[in-house]
């Protein structure tokens, strides 16, 4: 070495582990390390959330065949927790109220646009409410809605239970919104239904059985939980994780000459 050279090691860009391995050197780069090296725990831990979330889909399955078994579920006093009503059919004896009855817009049917027609049935014995999807509208052309006349007198409703949830991006804020959308509302959940008609209410709405009188078209969708789609997403990181791997080590490694120097 010349005298007064600057080494790699001084100029402060060499930041390399130096191993030898027969013919191979080993060395640690700074960049390869940081782009590769070093997401590869972040690769894994997401294929594990993922392998994780396929066990939830699973145990959802098996909870949604093993209710599907039980016979319906009448509802008199108020249900404390939702999870316990999910994926059971339900029964309801009371009156339909008209004065509580709202649409849902933009919902869909073979194509076309409607309204989805939601109304509270004041249970029999109670001040309780449960919200009954009776179904499917279709809009006109103009965007108003078919007429969805209220049947009168004591009914029995029966159907399977739903617990709605506001969209991913709901540009209404607050309890308070739903006071001003009237009787057509973009979307639906409990609390912003009980918070604009002060109504006590059951925490789940029944999508009313397709058989039975007093409502309008239903096809209610009813897909098992599937966990392929997540078992899917873990071989996808999984295989991120080892392809970095493979290519960290491909550039951390180098040939030697016959003199010992890095080729």
């Amino acid at each position: 070495m010349r005298t007064g050279a600057v080494t790699p090691a001084q100029s402060g860009y060499d930041y390399s582990i130096p191993m030898r391995f027969g013919d191979l050197k080993f060395s640690v780069r700074l960049v390869p390390t940081l782009l590769l090296a070093l997401p590869i725990p972040f690769f894994v831990a997401l294929g594990l959330w993922q392998l994780d979330r396929a066990e939830q889909k699973r145990e959802q399955a098996q909870v949604q065949r093993e209710r599907s078994l039980m016979s319906p579920l009448e509802l008199t006093g108020l249900v404390k927790d939702p999870e316990v009503l999910r994926f059971r059919r339900l029964v309801a004896h009371g009156v339909f109220e008209a004065e509580g009855q709202i649409l849902i817009e933009n919902r869909r049917q073979a194509n076309r646009t409607g309204f989805h027609v939601l109304t509270p049935l004041r249970i029999d014995g109670s001040e309780l409410r449960v919200l009954v999807n009776r179904g499917w509208i279709p809009a006109a052309t103009d965007g108003s809605p078919a007429p969805a006349p209220v049947p009168v007198g004591s009914v029995r409703v029966t159907g399977e239970s739903h617990i709605p949830a506001a969209p991913a991006l709901a540009i209404h804020g607050g309890n308070e919104a739903a006071k001003e959308w009237g009787t057509r509302w973009p979307y639906l959940t409990l609390d912003l239904y009980a918070a604009a008609f002060g109504l006590p209410l059951q925490p789940v709405v029944i999508l009313q059985a397709p058989e039975e009188a007093g409502g309008f078209e239903r096809a209610w969708p009813r897909e098992m939980p599937k966990e392929g789609m997540h078992v899917g997403y873990a071989i996808q990181w999984f295989a991120f994780a080892l392809i970095a791997l493979v290519l960290w080590l491909r550039l951390s490694l180098a040939s030697r000459d016959k003199k010992g120097l890095a080729a």
